[in-house]
């Protein structure tokens, strides 16, 4: 069972923004020994008439210091700030066929890759192609603003192809600092916080029950994505109370205070990861290029990790979305 921590958590996922922006260690520069690790990879793939996301780990072996930065990027993302980012690979000069194939080859290497989708993709591709007044869009598939959240895998993350003509920050806050700052200024809210909430879920046929924090064998866990609690309570007939709304409002304006938020422009060639319990993340509106070879599009990689914190009972593990088979 989950116990409710009332004692702020000091580790180095419980980050500020407003201080990494005064330092970049939170920036992995690849390694000339790593990107020729990277290009052996490569070339064993080819030889092997592979290409993601139709590959297994073995078609992408690594050796050498490109094996000790994936076993670095996991520690990182379970016991370190929670997030990288990962710079280099446009020194190579890849092509998104090759970029594709070497982010999805060290996902391999750090985890297993789950379905984003009921159609069952492996390799997500995010870019502005779905109208954002479609009921159904998918908000990562419009240009629209994309409020803070946390994906259904223990890691999510991006490969960026082409920045878009303006806009399209990354943006990212750390759970942890928010948990500390209700804790710190409002801790008559913490309790509630950790009553489950109904979560329109997708690939389920009805809401389910989920907390949005759980502390659970010495780690904190978040989930949190504020239309679908919304969606999962009309759907219910449950209406969200008062002091629930409260809550919620709460969290939405500490997240977004420019000293606990930090953004970040996804070149191209970046690749970032994100532990989804300890990190929520955003993406500011963007506009895109008239020409469609130069608009905005990056890939997105979810993880279930063999190194993922346990989770307490009542706050589920989901890794992806269930697949939908058709006739």
């Amino acid at each position: 069972m989950s116990i409710i921590l009332n004692t702020p958590i000091t580790a180095p996922s419980a980050w500020k923004g407003s201080e990494l922006a005064q330092d970049d260690t939170w920036i992995f520069h690849l390694s000339d020994a790593s990107l020729s690790d990277i290009a052996d990879a490569l070339a064993r793939c080819h030889a092997s008439g592979v290409k993601a996301p139709d590959m297994a780990k073995e078609h992408f072996p690594v050796k050498g210091q490109l094996k000790e930065d994936i076993a670095f990027f996991c520690e990182e993302l379970e016991n370190g700030r929670g997030f990288i980012l990962i710079r280099g690979l446009n020194k190579a000069g890849y092509d998104e066929e090759d970029l594709s194939t070497i982010y999805y080859g060290i996902g391999l290497h750090m985890g297993i890759p789950v379905s984003q989708n009921p159609k069952g993709d492996m390799l997500g591709v995010v870019a502005s192609i779905a109208d954002p007044n479609q009921r159904d869009s998918r908000v990562y598939e419009t240009n629209t603003y994309l409020p803070y959240h946390t994906d259904l895998s223990d890691v999510v993350g991006l490969l960026s192809i082409r920045k878009a003509k303006s806009g399209g920050m990354s943006s990212l806050v750390s759970a942890v600092t928010v948990y500390n700052e209700i804790l710190n200024k409002h801790p008559e809210y913490i309790g509630l916080l950790y009553r489950p909430l109904y979560y329109n879920h997708l690939g389920e046929d009805l809401p389910s029950l989920t907390p949005l924090f759980s502390f659970h064998n010495g780690k904190l866990a978040c989930r949190y994505l504020r239309k679908y609690i919304e969606d999962g309570h009309a759907i219910r007939n449950i209406k969200l109370s008062t002091v629930e709304i409260e809550a919620l409002d709460l969290i939405d304006s500490i997240i977004h205070d420019k000293t606990i938020s930090m953004d970040m422009m996804l070149e191209a060639g970046d690749i970032q990861f994100a532990n989804n319990y300890t990190v929520m993340h955003s993406r500011t509106r963007f506009e895109d290029d008239d020409d469609p070879e130069k608009a905005r599009r990056l890939l997105r990689l979810w993880l279930k990790m063999p190194n993922a914190r346990s989770l307490a009972p009542e706050f589920p593990g989901r890794n992806g979305i269930p697949r939908v088979l058709t006739s």
